[in-house]
């Protein structure tokens, strides 16, 4: 995503947004909070204030240009959006968030809005799990 992106997008190029999408983009994991933003901004001497970051995150989540996620300890995470769907999987111990494609429960979740009547027209699926102990 670039500068035209965020034109396309309705928004106005600002350095804090370049900033916060240049941050989005190269994000591994591809989850991050408004914080984890903020602090990579600050590691790159970046001067973008905390509340200038959840701004441009709500705008860019108006936009389509991030989605955000609220996982199970109820704070918000964002990545780029994606044309490419995926769920996701939440390792309850260490908090580590994994994104998955599987064609049988994409099918299964099409086939059960089928019997009640309905086509299905998004949905997010999230999985908590732990490795087992032994």
């Amino acid at each position: 995503m670039q500068g035209n992106d965020l034109k396309r997008a309705g928004l106005k190029i600002t350095l804090p947004r370049l900033k916060v999408l240049e941050v989005l983009e190269s994000a591994n994991p591809h989850h991050l909070s408004a914080e984890d933003v903020y602090k990579r901004l600050i590691e790159s001497d970046d001067s973008v204030g905390l509340a200038t970051v959840y701004r441009v995150l709500m705008q860019f989540e108006s936009a389509g240009i991030v989605e955000r996620h609220n996982f199970d300890d109820g704070h918000s995470v964002y990545e780029l959006a994606s044309d490419r769907h995926h769920d996701h999987m939440v390792d309850v111990d260490s908090g580590q968030v994994m994104e998955f494609v599987n064609d049988r429960i994409e099918a299964l979740q099409r086939e059960i809005a089928a019997e009640h009547g309905f086509d299905l027209v998004d949905h997010e699926l999230v999985l908590y799990v732990r490795k087992p102990r032994r």
